[in-house]
């Protein structure tokens, strides 16, 4: 190791603290589905952890997610940062360490792993929490969507949407 200091933009902070708000507003409510809620946080963690390093991308994911149970519902808050955290770290390094050149499938990739994290994390830890696997059980389903939800609609706004991910980037005219 060289001893060099990793410093980080202005830009960097303001787009990771921006998503990082995005992820507390979006894991504060839920959409009522039958038989539970629907978070779309997801969609900002996959996002996000496409776009960011892995630092930026846990910031996001495990810190939002983390503050968003701690002000709204603070039973699985530590599950939220380890979970949250671990998913958007793992797509943010397949996403720039898998496939080099390749953005696309190695997203594709990130995404399904950090949607098997996010599933397993939450099931245990609801197991956990609860002491109670058949509890955690119930919510299987919805996670399972979340899951889906979040990394289909993220992965689309990375890839398809052009100039949000250029305008995070700093790309935009």
């Amino acid at each position: 190791m060289s001893g060099e200091k990793t410093v980080y933009s202005a830009r960097w902070i303001t787009v990771t603290a921006v998503l990082t708000a995005m992820n507390v507003v979006m894991s504060s409510f839920g959409l009522p589905v039958p038989g539970g809620h629907l978070y779309l946080n997801d969609v900002i963690i996959c996002f996000a952890a496409l776009l960011l390093d892995p630092l930026g991308a846990f910031c996001v994911g495990g810190l939002g997610a983390f503050l968003g149970d701690l002000l709204f519902y603070p039973t699985p808050m530590f599950v939220s940062l380890v979970t949250h955290g671990l998913q958007a770290v793992v797509i943010s390094l397949c996403a720039r360490r898998l496939f080099r050149g390749k953005p696309v499938p190695a997203g594709i990739v990130g995404v399904t792993l950090g949607a098997v994290i996010m599933v397993v994390g939450y099931t245990l830890g609801r197991a956990f929490i609860y002491s109670n696997p058949a509890t955690a059980m119930l919510k299987l389903p919805f996670q399972i969507l979340q899951a889906a939800v979040g990394a289909v609609v993220g992965s689309f706004l990375r890839f398809r949407v052009k100039p949000l991910a250029e305008l995070v980037q700093g790309k935009a005219r």
